[in-house]
């Protein structure tokens, strides 16, 4: 049996051998690229050497630097999905790790085809422009003189300079798009953009919340497009163009 090609060049950084071994065969199986790293120097090496389209992220590493510390420095840099991966099963690990920019969280021990599903539903949210243009025809959503497309998975600012989002962020900001002037609950928004399989939380709904606002608000202390609903949730109160 042939397996199925992908266009995808993973990045496995995790300082077990074992793991990296098992995700690398389990993915180049299924058809994809991989390559690996033991820790964050490595790490760094690798993304430095070439783009990747996913990276799977230890939590706990060697080296004094944590995956965590790796999260927030990819993500200064670029917004390549992240999946954690750690045996820390903890939920202050799983809302930090989701606060800092990681697309995804998944405890050891996993099941693969888990990983995997994860795994294609995150690419599948960042897949390339031309790809999504060939699926289909553009839609944009302005508000505000912002102009969120959908199509593209881009937002452009008032000055039509592109603003750099997580997938989280995204989908976040187009949940309240889509639905401007409806108070919607922290349960509407899971459902909404994680979904219950992904294991969202109230903190972490309010993280990406915070995060979003730095890049669409102009005081994001005093927001004007996402209002908090003492009690209730959020709105997206912003005019639609």
């Amino acid at each position: 049996m042939v397996a199925p090609q992908h266009d995808a060049h993973l990045l496995v950084v995790d300082d077990d051998p074992r793991i990296r071994q098992m995700l690398t065969r389990y993915f180049e199986d299924e058809g994809y690229t991989v390559s690996s790293a033991a820790d964050g120097t490595e790490m760094r090496l690798r993304l430095r050497q070439q783009n990747f389209d996913a990276v799977l992220l230890d939590l706990v590493l060697p080296g004094g630097t944590d995956g965590l510390d790796l999260a927030r420095e990819i993500r200064a840099q670029s917004d390549v999905p992240i999946m954690m991966l750690t045996g820390r099963d903890d939920v202050v690990d799983r809302i930090v790790g989701l606060e800092v920019g990681a697309d995804d969280y998944i405890a050891k021990p996993f099941h693969l085809r888990e990983v995997h599903a994860r795994l294609k539903s995150i690419l599948r949210r960042r897949q390339s422009p031309a790809r999504i243009a060939e699926a289909a025809s553009e839609e944009i959503i302005g508000f505000e003189d912002w102009k969120l497309n959908l199509s593209r998975r881009q937002l452009l600012d008032p000055d039509g300079t592109e603003i750099e989002l997580t997938t989280g962020e995204f989908d976040m900001l187009t949940t309240f798009v889509r639905h401007a002037g409806r108070v919607l609950t922290r349960d509407v928004l899971m459902d909404l953009t994680r979904g219950r399989n992904l294991e969202a939380f109230d903190r972490t709904i309010d993280a990406q919340i915070v995060r979003l606002r730095r890049k669409i608000e102009t005081d994001p202390k005093k927001p004007q497009f996402i209002k908090a609903v003492r009690g209730v949730g959020y709105v997206f109160t912003a005019r639609l163009d």
